[in-house]
């Protein structure tokens, strides 16, 4: 057992939720319109949802992959479908005063769930982290270093979104309703581009 893996596993973990992408402006958009602690939750469903492509890649779980690369197309779909929805309302939601923290329905663990599930749909994510792993030397029998990679994984990504969202909470005051309303219709818009993508790639 190297227990180096797991600081390899935490530099995975963080490089991979610092990427770009529709999850990434949803968790920003929503630690400026509903505060850091919401913003927190959605970050840490994105770190969850990491860390159990992690886990299924590095433990060597072939079936589950296989499953899960079987189904790519339908959950393309649903991921796409979802996040169009997403895009819509993103870009007709009603700002708030940045320094009041709006409750949200379903509340934190409707925060968390919601982008856990979203980024579950995407099961190539399973490939990148398998590519990414193999690069370590760590195979299916080594239980003990898989875990070490796994739990990097998940803490790595997790220090992302708080770093992430510390940073846009910390500007959040500074911000006006009127630059939120502008931030809304272009994350709905970048949004929707991302679930066009995601639909066209599933049925074609």
């Amino acid at each position: 057992m190297d227990p180096a893996l797991a600081f390899r596993g935490f530099i995975l973990g963080f490089t991979i939720a610092a990427a770009v992408g529709p999850i990434s402006l949803l968790v920003i958009r929503r630690t400026l319109a509903e505060g850091r602690i919401v913003g927190l939750a959605s970050g840490l469903g994105v770190a969850t949802a990491d860390a159990t492509y992690g886990a299924i890649a590095v433990f060597g779980l072939g079936a589950i992959t296989q499953v899960l690369v079987d189904a790519r197309q339908v959950l393309g779909l649903v991921g796409g479908l979802f996040l169009l929805w997403l895009a819509w309302t993103t870009a007709r939601a009603t700002p708030h005063d940045p320094a009041s923290s709006p409750s949200r329905r379903g509340g934190l663990a409707g925060a968390y769930l919601s982008i856990l599930g979203l980024t579950l749909t995407n099961p190539m994510t399973i490939l990148s982290f398998g590519a990414l792993f193999a690069g370590l030397g760590v195979t299916g029998g080594d239980s003990a270093g898989a875990a070490l990679i796994t739990v990097g994984v998940l803490l790595g990504s997790g220090a992302w979104w708080v770093v992430m969202t510390s940073i846009v909470s910390a500007l959040r005051t500074r911000v006006t309703s009127a630059w939120i309303r502008r931030i809304n219709v272009a994350s709905g818009v970048a949004i929707g581009v991302f679930a066009l993508v995601s639909i066209a790639s599933a049925v074609l």
